[in-house]
Protein backbone atom coordinates (compact mmCIF):
# COMPACT_ATOMS: atom_id res chain seq x y z
CA UNK A 1 0.00 0.00 0.00
CA UNK A 2 1.38 3.47 -1.03
CA UNK A 3 2.23 5.59 1.75
CA UNK A 4 0.63 9.43 1.31
CA UNK A 5 3.95 11.17 -0.25
CA UNK A 6 3.76 8.46 -2.54
CA UNK A 7 0.14 8.67 -3.59
CA UNK A 8 0.89 12.04 -3.66
CA UNK A 9 3.88 11.59 -6.16
CA UNK A 10 2.22 9.55 -8.83
CA UNK A 11 -0.57 11.76 -8.28
CA UNK A 12 1.49 14.88 -9.71
CA UNK A 13 2.23 13.37 -13.09
CA UNK A 14 5.36 15.48 -14.36
CA UNK A 15 5.28 16.19 -18.13
CA UNK A 16 6.50 13.23 -20.06
CA UNK A 17 9.15 15.42 -22.39
CA UNK A 18 10.15 19.00 -22.38
CA UNK A 19 12.07 21.33 -25.18
CA UNK A 20 13.83 24.11 -24.00
CA UNK A 21 15.12 27.06 -26.30
CA UNK A 22 17.63 29.84 -24.34
CA UNK A 23 17.39 33.35 -25.44
CA UNK A 24 19.82 35.59 -25.02
CA UNK A 25 17.55 38.27 -23.60
CA UNK A 26 15.16 37.46 -20.76
CA UNK A 27 11.59 36.48 -22.33
CA UNK A 28 7.82 37.29 -21.30
CA UNK A 29 5.73 37.83 -24.21
CA UNK A 30 4.86 34.56 -26.46
CA UNK A 31 2.68 33.44 -28.77
CA UNK A 32 2.19 29.86 -30.71
CA UNK A 33 1.38 30.44 -34.01
CA UNK A 34 -2.36 28.98 -34.45
CA UNK A 35 -1.97 26.81 -38.09
CA UNK A 36 -2.13 23.46 -37.90
CA UNK A 37 -0.35 22.90 -40.69
CA UNK A 38 2.96 20.85 -40.00
CA UNK A 39 5.44 22.96 -41.51
CA UNK A 40 4.21 26.01 -39.44
CA UNK A 41 4.70 24.97 -35.88
CA UNK A 42 6.12 28.49 -34.87
CA UNK A 43 6.25 30.36 -31.79
CA UNK A 44 7.01 33.63 -31.42
CA UNK A 45 9.25 35.34 -28.45
CA UNK A 46 9.72 38.74 -26.98
CA UNK A 47 12.83 39.96 -25.02
CA UNK A 48 12.31 41.95 -21.80
CA UNK A 49 14.74 44.75 -21.70
CA UNK A 50 13.81 47.69 -19.64
CA UNK A 51 14.99 49.97 -22.66
CA UNK A 52 13.40 51.18 -26.14
CA UNK A 53 14.77 48.73 -28.94
CA UNK A 54 13.51 45.08 -28.41
CA UNK A 55 13.79 42.17 -30.07
CA UNK A 56 11.20 39.27 -31.50
CA UNK A 57 12.18 36.03 -32.33
CA UNK A 58 10.51 33.33 -34.32
CA UNK A 59 11.00 29.89 -33.66
CA UNK A 60 10.15 26.49 -35.70
CA UNK A 61 9.10 23.50 -33.15
CA UNK A 62 9.49 19.97 -34.44
CA UNK A 63 7.65 17.66 -31.94
CA UNK A 64 9.44 14.50 -33.93
CA UNK A 65 12.84 15.29 -33.14
CA UNK A 66 11.85 17.56 -30.07
CA UNK A 67 13.86 20.60 -31.43
CA UNK A 68 13.09 24.35 -30.79
CA UNK A 69 15.00 26.58 -33.24
CA UNK A 70 14.97 30.07 -33.66
CA UNK A 71 14.91 31.25 -37.77
CA UNK A 72 17.50 34.56 -37.71
CA UNK A 73 15.81 35.67 -40.84
CA UNK A 74 12.72 36.09 -39.18
CA UNK A 75 13.65 37.53 -35.72
CA UNK A 76 13.02 41.78 -35.79
CA UNK A 77 13.39 44.71 -33.71
CA UNK A 78 10.22 45.92 -31.83
CA UNK A 79 10.06 49.35 -29.84
CA UNK A 80 9.72 48.51 -25.92
CA UNK A 81 8.59 44.87 -24.38
CA UNK A 82 6.24 43.95 -26.26
CA UNK A 83 3.05 43.10 -23.79
CA UNK A 84 1.33 40.35 -25.67
CA UNK A 85 2.13 38.66 -28.95
CA UNK A 86 -0.75 36.65 -30.72
CA UNK A 87 -0.16 35.22 -34.24
CA UNK A 88 -3.51 35.50 -36.41
CA UNK A 89 -6.21 33.07 -35.12
CA UNK A 90 -6.85 30.17 -37.67
CA UNK A 91 -9.80 28.95 -38.68
CA UNK A 92 -10.02 25.41 -40.46
CA UNK A 93 -9.71 24.59 -42.74
CA UNK A 94 -9.28 27.78 -44.23
CA UNK A 95 -5.29 29.10 -44.19
CA UNK A 96 -4.65 32.10 -42.17
CA UNK A 97 -2.41 34.97 -43.18
CA UNK A 98 0.92 34.88 -41.88
CA UNK A 99 0.10 38.05 -39.42
CA UNK A 100 1.35 38.94 -35.66
CA UNK A 101 0.04 41.30 -33.50
CA UNK A 102 1.87 43.25 -30.66
CA UNK A 103 0.88 45.42 -28.20
CA UNK A 104 3.66 47.93 -26.23
CA UNK A 105 3.37 51.47 -27.10
CA UNK A 106 1.24 50.76 -29.95
CA UNK A 107 -0.85 48.08 -31.26
CA UNK A 108 0.68 46.66 -34.14
CA UNK A 109 0.47 44.21 -36.95
CA UNK A 110 3.51 42.60 -38.38
CA UNK A 111 3.78 40.06 -41.92
CA UNK A 112 5.75 37.34 -41.64
CA UNK A 113 7.34 36.76 -45.11
CA UNK A 114 9.78 33.96 -46.64
CA UNK A 115 12.63 35.94 -45.47
CA UNK A 116 11.54 38.90 -43.28
CA UNK A 117 8.91 40.21 -41.00
CA UNK A 118 7.56 43.65 -42.33
CA UNK A 119 5.51 46.24 -40.20
CA UNK A 120 1.59 45.97 -42.03
CA UNK A 121 0.19 48.69 -39.50
CA UNK A 122 0.12 50.72 -36.85
CA UNK A 123 -2.62 51.21 -34.63
CA UNK A 124 -3.12 54.06 -32.08
CA UNK A 125 -5.97 54.39 -29.96
CA UNK A 126 -6.15 57.86 -29.04
CA UNK A 127 -7.92 60.25 -31.00
CA UNK A 128 -5.96 63.72 -29.95
CA UNK A 129 -2.14 62.89 -30.19
CA UNK A 130 0.36 60.93 -32.04
CA UNK A 131 1.25 59.05 -28.75
CA UNK A 132 -1.03 56.73 -26.59
CA UNK A 133 -0.98 55.44 -23.47
CA UNK A 134 1.12 52.07 -23.09
CA UNK A 135 -1.08 48.82 -24.17
CA UNK A 136 -1.01 46.04 -20.97
CA UNK A 137 -2.56 43.84 -23.37
CA UNK A 138 -5.18 42.62 -26.38
CA UNK A 139 -6.93 39.92 -27.52
CA UNK A 140 -7.55 38.95 -31.20
CA UNK A 141 -11.51 37.32 -32.02
CA UNK A 142 -11.18 34.19 -32.76
CA UNK A 143 -14.43 33.73 -34.45
CA UNK A 144 -14.17 37.14 -36.34
CA UNK A 145 -10.54 37.55 -36.91
CA UNK A 146 -10.83 41.15 -38.05
CA UNK A 147 -11.50 42.24 -34.49
CA UNK A 148 -8.80 43.17 -32.02
CA UNK A 149 -9.50 44.38 -28.88
CA UNK A 150 -6.68 46.21 -26.71
CA UNK A 151 -6.76 46.65 -22.66
CA UNK A 152 -4.85 50.16 -21.66
CA UNK A 153 -3.39 52.29 -18.73
CA UNK A 154 -5.96 55.02 -19.44
CA UNK A 155 -8.87 53.04 -17.93
CA UNK A 156 -10.03 51.57 -22.00
CA UNK A 157 -10.68 48.96 -24.05
CA UNK A 158 -10.31 50.09 -27.36
CA UNK A 159 -11.87 47.42 -29.97
CA UNK A 160 -10.25 47.76 -33.69
CA UNK A 161 -11.70 46.71 -37.04
CA UNK A 162 -8.09 45.56 -38.31
CA UNK A 163 -9.22 45.13 -41.78
CA UNK A 164 -10.21 48.80 -41.96
CA UNK A 165 -8.16 50.35 -39.92
CA UNK A 166 -10.77 51.94 -37.25
CA UNK A 167 -11.72 51.95 -34.61
CA UNK A 168 -14.91 50.36 -34.29
CA UNK A 169 -15.60 51.58 -30.59
CA UNK A 170 -13.81 52.81 -27.32
CA UNK A 171 -15.11 52.56 -23.86
CA UNK A 172 -13.66 53.61 -20.18
CA UNK A 173 -14.21 50.06 -19.26
CA UNK A 174 -12.81 50.77 -15.38
CA UNK A 175 -11.81 52.90 -12.91
CA UNK A 176 -8.28 52.02 -13.03
CA UNK A 177 -5.83 50.49 -15.49
CA UNK A 178 -7.45 47.63 -17.19
CA UNK A 179 -4.76 45.15 -17.26
CA UNK A 180 -6.27 42.27 -19.63
CA UNK A 181 -9.43 41.54 -22.09
CA UNK A 182 -10.66 38.30 -23.34
CA UNK A 183 -13.28 37.53 -26.44
CA UNK A 184 -15.92 35.12 -25.24
CA UNK A 185 -18.44 35.91 -28.44
CA UNK A 186 -17.60 37.65 -31.51
CA UNK A 187 -19.20 40.76 -30.15
CA UNK A 188 -18.48 39.56 -26.35
CA UNK A 189 -15.02 40.42 -24.05
CA UNK A 190 -14.31 41.04 -20.73
CA UNK A 191 -11.14 42.68 -18.93
CA UNK A 192 -10.19 43.08 -15.16
CA UNK A 193 -8.51 46.13 -14.09
CA UNK A 194 -6.15 48.02 -10.75
CA UNK A 195 -9.79 48.31 -9.93
CA UNK A 196 -10.30 44.69 -9.29
CA UNK A 197 -13.24 43.87 -11.34
CA UNK A 198 -14.15 42.14 -13.75
CA UNK A 199 -16.46 43.06 -16.20
CA UNK A 200 -18.45 41.93 -19.53
CA UNK A 201 -19.16 44.13 -22.33
CA UNK A 202 -21.28 43.20 -25.21
CA UNK A 203 -20.38 45.42 -28.36
CA UNK A 204 -24.36 45.46 -29.13
CA UNK A 205 -25.13 47.46 -26.14
CA UNK A 206 -22.21 49.61 -25.06
CA UNK A 207 -24.01 51.44 -22.33
CA UNK A 208 -23.69 48.68 -20.14
CA UNK A 209 -21.61 46.14 -18.54
CA UNK A 210 -21.62 43.50 -15.70
CA UNK A 211 -19.57 43.40 -13.13
CA UNK A 212 -19.53 39.58 -12.41
CA UNK A 213 -16.40 39.51 -9.36
CA UNK A 214 -14.61 41.86 -7.19
CA UNK A 215 -11.39 41.52 -5.63
CA UNK A 216 -12.65 40.47 -1.85
CA UNK A 217 -10.13 43.06 -0.34
CA UNK A 218 -11.15 46.79 -2.28
CA UNK A 219 -8.74 47.61 -4.55
CA UNK A 220 -6.53 44.68 -5.10
CA UNK A 221 -5.63 44.54 -9.02
CA UNK A 222 -6.90 41.49 -11.04
CA UNK A 223 -3.99 41.30 -13.23
CA UNK A 224 -5.36 38.13 -16.32
CA UNK A 225 -8.11 37.17 -17.20
CA UNK A 226 -8.95 33.78 -19.26
CA UNK A 227 -12.24 33.06 -21.01
CA UNK A 228 -13.11 29.21 -20.89
CA UNK A 229 -13.52 28.72 -24.90
CA UNK A 230 -15.09 25.38 -24.18
CA UNK A 231 -17.35 26.37 -22.42
CA UNK A 232 -18.23 29.76 -22.34
CA UNK A 233 -19.80 30.14 -18.77
CA UNK A 234 -16.86 29.67 -16.94
CA UNK A 235 -13.58 32.43 -17.02
CA UNK A 236 -10.67 32.57 -14.58
CA UNK A 237 -8.93 35.59 -13.16
CA UNK A 238 -5.69 36.29 -10.23
CA UNK A 239 -4.98 38.68 -7.82
CA UNK A 240 -1.67 40.71 -7.42
CA UNK A 241 0.62 39.12 -4.95
CA UNK A 242 -1.74 36.10 -4.30
CA UNK A 243 -1.23 32.72 -4.42
CA UNK A 244 -5.25 31.99 -5.88
CA UNK A 245 -6.28 31.00 -9.12
CA UNK A 246 -9.99 32.30 -9.13
CA UNK A 247 -12.92 30.47 -10.94
CA UNK A 248 -16.01 32.32 -12.00
CA UNK A 249 -19.18 31.46 -13.59
CA UNK A 250 -20.77 33.93 -15.20
CA UNK A 251 -24.13 33.04 -14.57
CA UNK A 252 -23.54 33.49 -10.80
CA UNK A 253 -21.08 36.22 -10.21
CA UNK A 254 -19.38 37.80 -7.49
CA UNK A 255 -18.95 34.15 -5.95
CA UNK A 256 -16.20 32.32 -7.40
CA UNK A 257 -16.95 28.75 -8.04
CA UNK A 258 -13.55 27.60 -7.19
CA UNK A 259 -10.40 29.23 -5.58
CA UNK A 260 -7.29 26.83 -6.45
CA UNK A 261 -4.78 27.53 -3.75
CA UNK A 262 -1.97 25.57 -4.18
CA UNK A 263 0.79 27.64 -5.39
CA UNK A 264 3.59 28.68 -2.66
CA UNK A 265 4.00 32.44 -4.28
CA UNK A 266 2.15 34.65 -6.21
CA UNK A 267 0.38 33.39 -9.45
CA UNK A 268 1.68 34.91 -12.66
CA UNK A 269 -0.37 33.46 -15.70
CA UNK A 270 -2.99 31.13 -16.47
CA UNK A 271 -4.22 29.32 -19.47
CA UNK A 272 -7.11 26.99 -20.35
CA UNK A 273 -6.79 23.43 -22.00
CA UNK A 274 -7.80 24.53 -25.58
CA UNK A 275 -9.57 20.95 -25.55
CA UNK A 276 -11.31 20.36 -22.75
CA UNK A 277 -13.58 22.85 -20.75
CA UNK A 278 -12.54 21.28 -17.04
CA UNK A 279 -8.12 21.27 -17.49
CA UNK A 280 -6.41 24.91 -16.69
CA UNK A 281 -2.91 25.57 -15.84
CA UNK A 282 -1.27 28.08 -13.96
CA UNK A 283 2.35 29.19 -13.11
CA UNK A 284 3.95 31.27 -10.53
CA UNK A 285 6.55 32.90 -8.37
CA UNK A 286 7.32 29.62 -7.19
CA UNK A 287 8.74 28.36 -10.50
CA UNK A 288 5.65 25.98 -10.67
CA UNK A 289 3.28 25.01 -13.28
CA UNK A 290 0.74 23.20 -12.23
CA UNK A 291 -2.07 21.75 -14.02
CA UNK A 292 -5.88 21.51 -12.43
CA UNK A 293 -9.02 19.49 -13.64
CA UNK A 294 -11.97 21.13 -11.89
CA UNK A 295 -14.20 18.57 -10.17
CA UNK A 296 -17.96 18.44 -10.76
CA UNK A 297 -17.78 19.40 -6.80
CA UNK A 298 -15.03 20.72 -5.24
CA UNK A 299 -14.40 18.73 -1.72
CA UNK A 300 -14.29 20.44 1.60
CA UNK A 301 -9.94 20.53 1.68
CA UNK A 302 -10.06 22.53 -1.77
CA UNK A 303 -8.22 21.39 -5.04
CA UNK A 304 -5.61 19.57 -5.60
CA UNK A 305 -3.04 19.93 -9.10
CA UNK A 306 -3.07 16.76 -11.04
CA UNK A 307 0.19 17.53 -12.42
CA UNK A 308 3.28 19.43 -11.56
CA UNK A 309 6.21 21.20 -13.30
CA UNK A 310 8.82 22.60 -11.73
CA UNK A 311 10.94 25.29 -13.30
CA UNK A 312 14.91 27.00 -12.85
CA UNK A 313 12.63 30.41 -12.02
CA UNK A 314 9.89 32.62 -11.29
CA UNK A 315 7.72 31.40 -14.43
CA UNK A 316 5.96 34.86 -16.45
CA UNK A 317 4.35 33.37 -19.01
CA UNK A 318 2.30 30.32 -20.10
CA UNK A 319 -0.09 29.38 -23.06
CA UNK A 320 -1.51 25.74 -23.88
CA UNK A 321 -1.92 26.27 -27.47
CA UNK A 322 -5.22 25.26 -29.91
CA UNK A 323 -3.13 23.68 -32.56
CA UNK A 324 -0.91 21.57 -30.02
CA UNK A 325 -3.27 21.17 -26.85
CA UNK A 326 -0.61 18.36 -25.93
CA UNK A 327 2.29 20.99 -25.30
CA UNK A 328 2.48 23.73 -22.70
CA UNK A 329 5.00 26.54 -23.05
CA UNK A 330 6.20 28.44 -20.37
CA UNK A 331 8.60 30.98 -20.13
CA UNK A 332 11.29 31.76 -17.42
CA UNK A 333 14.23 34.21 -17.25
CA UNK A 334 15.82 33.86 -20.61
CA UNK A 335 14.00 30.11 -21.47
CA UNK A 336 11.33 29.32 -23.50
CA UNK A 337 10.14 25.46 -22.31
CA UNK A 338 7.75 23.40 -24.03
CA UNK A 339 6.41 20.92 -21.70
CA UNK A 340 4.45 17.61 -23.08
CA UNK A 341 0.98 16.95 -21.15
Amino acid sequence: MDTPTQQQDRHLRPPTSSVTYDSPYPLYAMSFSSSHHPHQRRLAVGSFIEEYTNRIDILSFNPDTLSLLPIPSLSFDHPYPPTKIMFHPSNPPAPSPDLIATSGDYLRLWEIRDNSVETVSLFNNSKSSEFCAPLTSFDWNDIEPKRIGTSSIDTTCTIWDIEKGVVETQLIAHDKEVYDIAWGEARVFASVSADGSVRIFDLRDKEHSTIIYESPQPDTPLLRLAWNKQDLRYMATILMDSNKVVILDIRSPTMPVAELERHRGSVSAIAWAPHSSRHICSGGDDSQALIWELPTVAGPNGIDPISMYSAEAEINQLQWPAAHPDWIAIAFANKLQLLKV
